[in-house]
């Protein structure tokens, strides 16, 4: 098959997040196969930054406000200079796609669609996507449930459901978890409501007593000050400061990973996460909640417990944490259904495809 024409992802940040982790990972694993591969960042840069590879085209357009016409004419530029002919928005970014097209109408867009919260997609406020899809020409949805939707409410017609693909990818190894080796517990996830580590937190607590000498290790970006200070709160209550560390910024996954036993999920709502596939990737028994697209990629390699409920997250991690066995079985296992369902060569041959299609 021939190489699709010039490509450039935008998103709106660089911050740590699944849809900005994707982003940079297609970005990567286009210029690695050889085709012309471009990043556009809208409104701020951030930690992911540095896993962009040197031979992405990148461009940075600091978006003061959604109708930066400046901003959008850079962008213009840049396209017309790198005769770029494809532009894959992801989330957000769309608007801005769209405002592009309007002045320079040769580009195709392709949406990607990682909305978090697709249990409650009733009530996504969705006028200004819904509007603006008359101009997309294919949409990309993470899971079947984002696929359902906008198979109904978009004026796009061609719709595909193409799941996200995990990357260890490697990073200096600065990272080192407290704690006794061979009894830590990780949770990769950025610090946002719908992450639930409340509940992670009030499960954890339900198990320290039988088992003090475990330890609890959350990764990831602090940015809702109300939330992680409600998480601040359930460790005082529940005496738990001795038991959990917090890890900020961090890109070494891998070696982080690398150093845990248990890896769990306790989100209220999903896409795909990202995180998940990386457990995977590096071999961890996992544990998570059965929101979004979870149970679909877990199957029975796992421990799929029902969300908001802390009584069926530390059973399933009780079960790990006194049968070595079982963590072993489960996470081999889940370890080769990531590798065989959910690898960046198959991802990306479907992508090339759609870009073909558009």
């Amino acid at each position: 098959m021939s190489k699709p024409a010039n490509v450039i992802q935008i998103i709106d940040s660089l911050s740590v997040g699944g849809a900005e982790m994707m982003a940079v990972n297609i970005a990567n694993g286009l210029s690695e196969r050889k085709i012309n591969s471009h990043l556009c960042v809208t409104r701020s840069e951030g930690l992911l930054k540095e896993k962009v590879n040197t031979a992405v085209g990148y461009l940075y357009l600091n978006k003061n406000n959604i109708f930066d016409l400046q901003a959008v004419l850079k962008l213009r530029g840049y396209i017309k200079k790198h005769s770029i002919e494809i532009v894959h928005a992801h989330s957000s970014s769309f608007f801005t796609a769209i405002v592009l097209k309007l002045f320079f109408t040769k580009v195709k867009i392709v949406w990607h669609d990682h909305y978090g919260k697709s249990e409650k997609i009733k009530s996504r406020n969705s006028l200004a996507i819904q509007g603006s899809s008359v101009l997309f020409n294919y949409v990309v949805s993470v899971n079947t449930t984002l696929l359902t939707w906008a198979k109904d409410k978009l004026l796009c017609r061609k719709v595909e459901f193409l799941p996200n693909f995990g990357v260890l990818s490697t990073s200096p190894n600065k990272t080192i978890l407290n704690g006794e080796k061979g009894k830590r517990i990780v949770c990769v996830a950025a610090f946002r409501p719908q992450k639930d580590h409340v509940n992670l937190l009030e499960a954890f607590a339900l198990i320290r007593n039988q088992h003090p000498s475990w330890t609890l290790h959350l990764v990831g970006d602090k940015s809702d000050d109300f939330y992680s200070g409600s998480i601040e709160t359930v460790i005082h209550n529940k005496n738990l400061k001795d038991f959990v560390y917090f890890y900020h910024n961090c890109l070494d996954i891998k070696n982080i990973l690398n150093q845990a036993d248990i890896a769990v999920l306790s989100s209220n709502s999903e896409g795909l996460p990202v995180a998940l596939l990386e457990y995977g990737l590096a071999a961890l028994p996992v544990v998570v909640t059965d929101v979004g697209a979870c149970s679909k990629v877990v199957g029975d390699h796992g421990f799929v417990v029902s969300k908001e409920s802390a009584l069926a997250m530390g059973s399933a991690i009780l079960t790990y944490i006194e049968d070595e066995y079982l963590r072993a079985e489960k996470a081999r296992k889940f370890h080769h259904h990531v590798i065989k369902n959910y690898s960046v060569n198959a991802y990306l041959s479907r992508l090339i495809n759609i870009y073909h299609s558009c």
